[in-house]
């Protein structure tokens, strides 16, 4: 886990969903997988070339873009699959409710941490499967604000869907803390707008925060 510039004052914090809330590689695979197989039955092609021109796609984005990555649903819109195409076959195929179970020491957490800031949540899914996500974890209720893919029309990393976040949680950038597993997708922006960040390696470091009048922390 890496910290970025933590305010003094923590008014809000915005989380990222998949990998950062929970920690199952089968899901987040499932997730890819269906998606990519839906995009190759489109085109006509096998799985596996499909996903080489994925992989092969986003690799020489990142290599024209400094090492910056890319996220799933703007390298779709390169194979033809607009963002509100995306929208759709998502809801259509990602099934949360076949991987995951509630996790009460995930609950406790953000239990603790809203005594103290209101939690939003920004993902690159639509809004219906992030909140199936956080039901099937027991967490759907710790969050005041859900921002997906289908709020803003865009994919992090854009400002709109932070932005949204932002305004509905009623805190200032300055005051927020962007917590995620991916640091081009989650955490570089906000850290642009004024933001601090945490970079994740997955729940098991969500379970480690701690916001008290203090500040925010991690328990060691």
């Amino acid at each position: 886990m890496t910290l970025f510039n933590i305010p003094s004052k923590v008014h809000g914090l915005i989380f990222d969903i998949d990998s950062t809330l929970y920690t199952h590689r089968a899901y987040a695979d499932h997730q890819i997988e269906v998606l990519i197989r839906r995009l190759a039955e489109r085109t006509g092609k096998r799985y596996e070339a499909m996903t080489a021109a994925i992989r092969d796609y986003r690799r020489q984005w990142e290599q024209d873009h400094g090492g910056v990555k890319i996220s799933l649903a703007n390298t779709f819109t390169a194979f033809g699959v607009s963002i509100e195409e995306s929208i759709r076959w998502r809801e259509d195929l990602i099934v949360p409710e076949q991987f995951l179970a509630p996790d009460p020491r995930l609950r406790q957490t953000l239990l603790e941490l809203s005594q103290w800031a209101p939690l939003g949540i920004v993902t690159n899914n639509p809004v219906q499967i992030g909140r199936r996500t956080l039901r099937a974890l027991g967490v759907e209720d710790c969050f005041r604000v859900v921002v997906g893919l289908d709020s803003c029309g865009v994919s992090k990393p854009h400002r709109l869907p932070f932005e949204r976040v932002t305004e509905e949680l009623g805190v200032e950038a300055p005051f927020c803390v962007s917590v995620g597993d991916r640091y081009d997708i989650d955490i570089a922006l906000p850290l642009e707008m004024g933001m601090g960040g945490i970079l994740v390696e997955g729940v098991e470091n969500v379970y480690q925060l701690k916001l008290d009048d203090s500040g925010l922390s991690v328990r060691t």
